[in-house]
């Protein structure tokens, strides 16, 4: 078990780095979405408490529904209406932001051996795999130029604390949860209109346009 855990965080380690190495939008989505399902698993792998059973189900049923299945299938949408297909000209190359990102990582791995942990025997890369994550999503919102992009940049910093969520998910009520992944779900949906709107006013989903708005 403690392998396959292992496993899982280097996997959502690794699809940091592929998404921003993707200038193919529907390729990152299609990433983001294995990486939430990745994520889903993660609360079965790390469950401690047999009597939290239905709980920790709950849980990564509404992970896999929301983050790998919702939520992706509503950027794709959101991105056959906008007719739009790359990341052509973002504001830090792609290769870039690969670099920044190991760095992050590198610093991430690093400075989370010192933390002081609540719940000393979770798994020593439930923190990093957490910091990694924020700080891809950050990289992708301050980088990219694509709304449709930084949406997904938004994305990624909730799978990253989701993950360091599961630090304290035993002690944290299915309401709570529940409601972080209906927020999250209303807060996408509202982007999809917006992006929408942008795009029929703009025929684009750079942001570069927002500059031409005036009173």
């Amino acid at each position: 078990m403690a392998l396959w855990t292992a496993f899982a965080f280097v996997l959502v380690v690794v699809l940091d780095l592929v998404v921003l190495a993707s200038s193919r939008l529907r390729g990152a989505i299609r990433t983001v979405a294995f990486q939430g399902a990745v994520l889903s698993v993660l609360p079965l792998l790390l469950a401690t408490r047999q009597h939290q059973t239905a709980h920790v189900l709950a849980l990564a049923l509404g992970a896999l529904v929301v983050k790998g299945v919702v939520i992706p299938g509503m950027m794709l949408w959101a991105m056959r209406e906008a007719a739009i297909r790359r990341e052509l000209d973002p504001i830090v190359g792609f290769v870039p932001s690969m670099l920044l990102g190991a760095i992050g990582m590198a610093v991430a791995f690093t400075a989370s051996a010192s933390l002081p942990l609540p719940i000393p025997e979770r798994h020593a890369l439930l923190v990093p795999t957490a910091l990694s994550t924020v700080w891809t999503g950050l990289l992708l919102v301050m980088t990219r130029r694509k709304a449709v992009a930084q949406v997904l940049g938004f994305l990624v910093v909730e799978n990253g604390i989701f993950v360091f969520g599961l630090l304290l998910s035993d002690f944290m009520p299915l309401m709570v949860e529940a409601g972080v992944l209906l927020d999250l779900l209303a807060a996408i949906f509202v982007m999809g209109i917006v992006m929408f709107h942008i795009n029929r006013e703009f025929a684009s989903l750079d942001t570069r346009r927002l500059t031409s708005l005036r009173d």
